[in-house]
Parts: structure tokens; sequence; C-alpha cells
């Protein structure tokens, strides 16, 4: 998919600070050096419309961005970054939860993870709270460039079994990098939203 004119909406924490249509919306969930930020610019062609940093827990709000006005993807708090007071990680939590649990135009879960490591008991969290909510989610694995390929089916083997998955096509690696995985990626939102 080719996007013309993607724009940094606005950024907001209660359910009323949402923006007020059923436009579908794709929403971003993952730790806090995950990529998320990454992952947008790529998807969307453009270098810094999704603002990265070096320093991890940087969002702490839900960013809505429009893409050609065909649906939003809103990027929530990373999870699970420990230079974060424990209240903060709570209210993260909270807006997170409320966010999934209450959005009824959300159309689409990506659970990005950070494909050199194993996943986390958080991530393993994530997936399991996602199953709950009766939406259709996927895994993205973030930083495949980083991974040699004589290397990469040991990697997809351990989230495999880790996620409890029966196969791998749930998982769909990704590099913001090189921009491999893109398609596969946009393939799913066009089926998802038909778009």
């Amino acid at each position: 998919m080719h996007v013309k004119d993607p724009k940094f909406l606005f950024s907001g924490v209660e359910p009323e600070h949402y923006p007020q249509d059923n436009v579908p919306e794709i929403a971003l969930a993952g730790r806090s050096n995950v990529g998320k930020s990454s992952f947008i610019n790529k998807m969307i062609n453009r270098r810094n419309l999704a603002r990265t940093s070096s320093r991890p827990g940087k969002t702490q709000t839900l960013n809505f961005y429009d893409i050609d006005g065909k649906f939003r993807i809103v990027d929530v708090p990373g999870y699970g970054y420990a230079q974060v007071s424990k209240s903060d990680r709570h209210e993260w939590a909270e807006m997170i939860d409320t966010y999934l649990e209450t959005r009824e135009n959300l159309a689409v879960l990506f659970l990005l993870m950070d494909f050199r490591h194993p996943p986390t008991d958080l991530d393993i969290s994530m997936m399991e709270f996602a199953e709950t909510l009766e939406i259709p989610f996927a895994i993205v694995l973030t930083k495949v460039d980083k991974i040699k390929k004589s290397q990469r089916q040991k990697h997809l083997n351990i989230y495999k079994r880790d996620l409890g998955l029966e196969t791998t096509d749930a998982l769909f690696p990704f590099s913001s990098e090189t921009g491999e995985g893109r398609q596969e990626i946009w393939d799913v939102i066009q089926s998802q939203l038909d778009i």
C-alpha cells in the first residue's frame, strides 16, 4: 500500500480524548525499546512522523496517527521499562487496558517483540491478554536484521515454543532498517480492514 498523507493527530490518555468517530484503528503494543516508532515510520515510508528516542519509556500517552483518512495507527505506551516508577507503570497499564478493552473500532492489534531475545514474561502476558480480547492480533518480530539468516529459524522456533503457538504463521519478522516483512504486514492490515 502506498501511503500519501499520514499525519500525527494528537496524544490522549482517557477515553474522552480518543477520536470520536468509527474510523478503524490498528494498535501497536510492545516493550519500551522494541522499536514501535521505527515500525510506524518504515511502514508509511516516512523518516520522522513517529519520533524515535534512544531513551526507552518516552511514549507515555496513546499517540494517534491518521493514515490517509482510511485508518489510524495507535501507538500505546511501552511496557516493562524498569526506570519508570511503579505508579507510572500502573497508570500506563490501566491506560493500555482501558483502550484495548473498550475501543469498539479497534480492528487489529500488533504485538511487537524483539527478535534478538526470547519473549519476556510481559510479552507472553500481553499475548494472553490479547487472546481474551477477541480481536485479531499478530506478532511482529522486530530487529530481524540483527540476526544472521542461519539463526533465524532457531529464533522462530523459540518464539513458537515460548508463546505456545502451533505454527509460526502468526509471527511476522520485520526490519525497520531493510523493510523486510513490510509487505506481509500490509497484507494483514488490508485483509483485516478491507482497504
